[in-house]
């Protein structure tokens, strides 16, 4: 009996991670990495549907650790997020909550007893707590704060409570002194911490890769990171619906400064590639003990204010800079619980970019062709939205899949506020002939809203074509942003990048970045920073061969080098270039 048994198990195992076994149980149950956006299920949102805009939403995410769990609160959700590894998520509807949802939230955990939230839309507010976030009976504590938009509440371990607040292309940060036992009543000081000083600070322009030379940025999402006897305290610039939205950060040794600007500004930039922003964040511990940045991404199709959440991991270097890992973003990276990788990149590279796409249907200039530009603005819109939808991507060679990513979108979706048991359902096959199909994914029965569903295959897979087939969306239109294969081409890596010259205009905050074109290149990352080891900044850049980059800091020397990629992997890294 006892070897019949062994027999039935050594059969499921190789049932269960044999690469040629398909069908239902080819994507991992455990995902070893993550992908940006992250995939949760975003609220509808509710103030524009007097304008009949539908559009779901996801931003100025306020991430606290509490009783080694992780509580995600985004703006106007009508609720908040919880998860124990800060890879799955699962929304949490409070017995008690804001009546239109919270508006950039802050949050705050005192010595895991106590979680205090902050973010009434209306600006006045009194301050929420629990000892139970996961039932959500939130009480008000009565003492009421004005005027406060963006807020962050800080609670320093000794005690003692500190607001900051700020969202102007006018005012400062601001700060108060709040009185922790007496009801968070503030002080009679108000303290004018920093403002935008654009004439330095080129990645605090206003618009489009910080192109507006009219409007003043926007100061705004204030957060305070204490880490090793110093107060790191962030904020976004220059707004959010621009691929530049950024953090950058103020560092002090008192909680009310004076502050001094950190000279790898902005600390989180993610102005390239398929999901663009990483501005109005926070930070938190997580697994391993390390440190994760949470941000918002740009949408900004339906409104300006179409966002989704992006996770980077960060760290403070030995001379105490922080800063954020934004380099390949939107790629595939090692998940938090993974020790020792700390959400490095994983190699895996993008398949899909621009191959042949051929689809049941498409409605208008939503063609096929926008589901692989890595452009996030653009979409493919079927003429309907049953099962007899499909759409397939031709790689043109075989290639190794690791994982695929469905990023949903929404067209005249009619949709406003949280709606119980949405779900997606599909599959995605793949193919080396083009007749002889093989089930990748099987999503047929899913019963969560995946909107951004990224899917890690439980075992690579040798495929040349990609075909998602639709079984069911939530929504009355079947539109889809990007549908990004992952994994390893058969081909070779591109050369090592050729002719990179970095000019600085006589405008200090503003470099032109040219060099000569990559045979076989998909994209490139151009890569700076204020000294040759600490290039912590990154852009990437599809099929051009020039960055018009309006983003330094004016009189800061900086160093930069580039690579090229392409479905094969990433080349060798030119040399350093200096300019002063």
């Amino acid at each position: 009996m006892i070897h019949h048994k062994r027999f039935i198990l050594l059969l499921f195992l190789v049932l269960f991670s044999f690469p040629g076994i398909d069908a239902v149980k080819a994507q991992s149950t455990q995902m070893s990495t993550y992908c940006n956006p992250l995939n949760i299920d975003y609220t509808y949102m509710i103030y524009n549907a007097y304008q009949g805009i539908s559009y779901r939403s996801g931003a100025d995410p306020a991430v606290v650790k509490f009783r080694g769990e992780y509580y995600m609160f985004v703006t106007r959700s009508l609720g908040y997020w919880h998860s124990s590894d800060l890879l799955t998520w699962d929304f949490i509807k409070p017995e008690k909550w804001y009546f239109q949802g919270s508006n950039a939230p802050a949050a705050s955990n005192y010595k895991d007893s106590i979680l205090y939230v902050a973010g009434d839309p209306s600006g006045s507010m009194s301050i929420l707590y629990t000892d139970n976030p996961k039932k959500g009976n939130w009480k008000a504590i009565p003492g009421i704060l004005n005027n406060l938009q963006d807020p962050d509440l800080f609670i320093d371990d000794d005690g003692k409570a500190y607001m900051y607040w700020g969202s102007s292309n006018k005012f400062p940060i601001r700060a108060e002194r709040l009185d922790k036992n007496n009801n968070f009543q503030p002080g009679d000081s108000t303290y004018n911490l920093f403002n935008l000083n654009m004439d330095k600070h080129g990645w605090e322009r206003f618009g489009e890769n910080n192109s507006d030379t009219t409007l003043g940025g926007y100061i705004e999402g204030a957060w305070m990171t204490k880490h090793d006897h110093t107060y790191y305290l962030q904020y976004a610039a220059p707004g959010t619906e621009f691929n530049v939205y950024g953090d950058g950060v103020y560092t002090s040794n008192n909680p009310l400064g004076p502050f001094v600007y950190a000279p790898n500004n902005p600390v989180s930039f993610k102005p390239g590639g398929f999901m663009n922003g990483a501005g109005h964040g926070s930070t938190v511990i997580g697994p391993q003990n390390e440190y994760w940045h949470f941000a918002s991404g740009v949408v900004a199709v339906n409104v300006n204010w179409e966002r989704r959440i992006n996770m980077f991991p960060a760290a403070f270097d030995k001379d105490g800079l922080m800063y954020v890992n934004n380099y390949f973003g939107d790629y595939p990276h090692y998940a938090p619980s993974v020790a020792g990788r700390h959400g490095d990149f994983k190699g895996w590279m993008l398949l899909s970019y621009k191959k042949p796409v051929k689809a049941s249907s498409h409605q208008m200039d939503y063609g096929p062709q926008n589901i692989n530009d890595e452009n996030i603005k653009t979409f493919w819109l079927a003429d309907k939205n049953d099962q007899s939808q499909w759409i397939e991507i031709d790689l043109q060679k075989p290639a190794q899949v690791f994982a695929i990513q469905v990023n949903y979108a929404d067209y005249k979706s009619g949709m406003y506020g949280r709606y119980p048991h949405l779900h997606h359902r599909y599959t995605i096959e793949g193919s080396i002939d083009g007749t002889n199909w093989v089930t990748l994914i099987d999503q047929s029965k899913n019963f969560k809203d995946v909107p951004n569903d990224y899917v890690e295959l439980r075992a690579p897979r040798k495929v040349r074509y990609i075909r998602y087939n639709n079984i069911h969306v939530p929504t009355p239109n079947l539109a889809i942003s990007g549908l990004r294969v992952f994994g390893i081409g058969s081909g070779k890596l591109p050369p090592k990048v050729a002719g990179f010259k970095v000019e600085r205009l006589a405008d200090k905050r503003d470099a032109m970045i040219t060099w000569d074109k990559v045979t076989g290149a998909q994209g490139y990352n151009v890569l700076w920073g204020i000294s040759p080891g600490r290039l912590y900044s990154s852009w990437m850049v599809y099929d051009k061969n020039m960055l018009d980059l309006k983003a330094l800091n004016a009189h800061q020397p900086y160093y930069f080098s580039i690579e090229a990629f392409n479905e094969n992997g990433v080349s060798e890294r030119t040399g350093v270039t200096k300019i002063e």
